[in-house]
């Protein structure tokens, strides 16, 4: 009876059903088949909606969707012009911080890709670079925020794995410049034929940006240096962030109207919160029940016998989530892969803050690893280009993050020097 049930389930998911109900058909079931009471599931969706930390999804997603919509990527793409235009490569540096700023805070890359493609494109183009090149980086730079805060990823994944996310925040930042500086020295590498530099370094320039962009210079410095200083915590911060992005973005810019614009970013940004609760409160039963058969453990018993250190352990878990990372999106890989993992690196020895950084480097790789990485598709639907040529057009930099991710994974201290 229970082989029928779960053909079923397979079968279902096979022809496309949402994973919500996959994991929530799959625990209910095994729960039942177990003698179980199923408000096991139930009880999981109470205690995560009584989690504080929850509140930090929807409003930090709220305030990066505001953000995307108004004017203010216009605004930082001036002042990172005006500060960093004139350096060889300057001008796709000054994309690698954009998108880095706005991934962060909407946490999803397809919002960056759509959002700030068709303003970096003609601008990477138009002061020289390929279009191969510009492609490549704008697709790659589409996920690149994500290990800064206040990352959705990272707090989805403090909640599960039950991390202080204001240490993940913390932990996620030099491994986060790694990225962005292997990136940036391709950008400069690539700019050495281009002789023509468009944009001189001008103090008049950068005072005026530096104006124009009064309001959004202060969000992340009250974010960071609140958390850090003991100010606030993580949701105090998401809640003060939905608030100042609000206020002045309908009242001093002027970018967005309460009654036209302000319902789309709502409807916007809470269906993503919607589908990330709704796939976290029915994978939660399904991990518990894992867990209660302690399968984790049998994985470990199996690995043993393969795996004799940590490093080999790094390297196993880094191929299986690269895989992962290209087959699921970042947040179903974290709710439903990270509680399977975490007392394997455990036996291991790898530090909880390390693995946090490892499994969501390997995630943002994800999104441009062909066959299936989401920003390949996005960038191939935003700027009308076949996805196989995209395929090609990723390789290096694909290349370029996986030696990021040998870094991140082999020097630990890059994580934890805060600690």
């Amino acid at each position: 009876m229970n082989i029928i049930a779960y053909s079923t389930i397979l079968f279902i998911a096979l022809l496309g059903a949402p994973i919500f109900a996959v994991m929530a058909a799959l625990a209910l079931t095994a729960f039942y088949f177990s003698g179980i009471e199923l408000s096991a599931v139930a009880v999981e969706i109470y205690r995560l909606s009584s989690a504080p930390t929850i509140l930090t999804i929807p409003l930090f997603t709220f305030a990066g969707y505001v953000l995307a919509e108004s004017k203010a990527p216009l605004r930082l793409l001036r002042l990172s012009q005006s500060l960093l235009g004139w350096m060889p490569g300057g001008v796709a540096i000054v994309c690698l911080f954009v998108c880095a700023f706005f991934t962060a805070f909407t946490g999803a890359s397809g919002v960056t890709i759509i959002a700030l493609g068709g303003l970096l494109y003609p601008i990477l183009i138009q002061e020289g670079y390929s279009e191969k090149f510009s492609l490549g980086l704008i697709t790659t730079c589409g996920s690149l925020g994500l290990l800064f805060p206040p990352s959705l990823p990272i707090i989805l994944y403090g909640i599960i794995a039950k991390v202080d996310i204001d240490k993940l925040f913390l932990a996620g930042l030099i491994p986060g410049f790694v990225l962005m500086v292997i990136l940036g020295a391709w950008a400069v590498f690539n700019a050495r034929d281009i002789k023509k530099r468009k944009h001189e370094l001008s103090l008049r320039e950068i005072k005026s940006s530096i104006w124009e962009a009064r309001y959004e210079i202060p969000l992340p410095i009250f974010v960071l240096g609140g958390i850090y200083g003991g100010f606030l915590t993580a949701t105090e911060a998401a809640a003060l962030s939905a608030f100042y992005v609000l206020v002045v973005n309908t009242i001093f810019t002027k970018d967005l109207s309460f009654s036209r614009d302000l319902p789309k970013v709502i409807v916007e940004s809470l269906t993503l919160v919607g589908a990330i609760l709704l796939i976290l409160c029915c994978a939660l039963g399904l991990t518990n029940y894992l867990v209660d058969e302690e399968i984790p453990m049998k994985i470990l018993e199996a690995m043993r016998t393969l795996i004799t250190n940590k490093y080999l352990f790094l390297f196993v878990l880094n191929i299986f989530l690269l895989i992962v990372g290209c087959l699921m999106d970042i947040f179903s890989a974290i709710i439903v892969v990270v509680p399977l993992i975490l007392p394997i690196a455990e036996q291991f020895g790898v530090n909880p803050l390390h693995l946090a950084i490892v499994f969501l480097t390997n995630l943002e790789i994800g999104y441009i690893t062909p066959p299936v990485g989401i920003n390949l598709f996005i960038s191939s639907f935003r700027f009308n280009k076949p996805v196989i040529e995209l395929y090609k057009i990723s390789v290096p930099y694909l290349f370029l993050m996986l030696m990021a991710l040998i870094i991140i994974t082999y020097i630990p201290w890059l994580t934890l020097l805060w600690f």
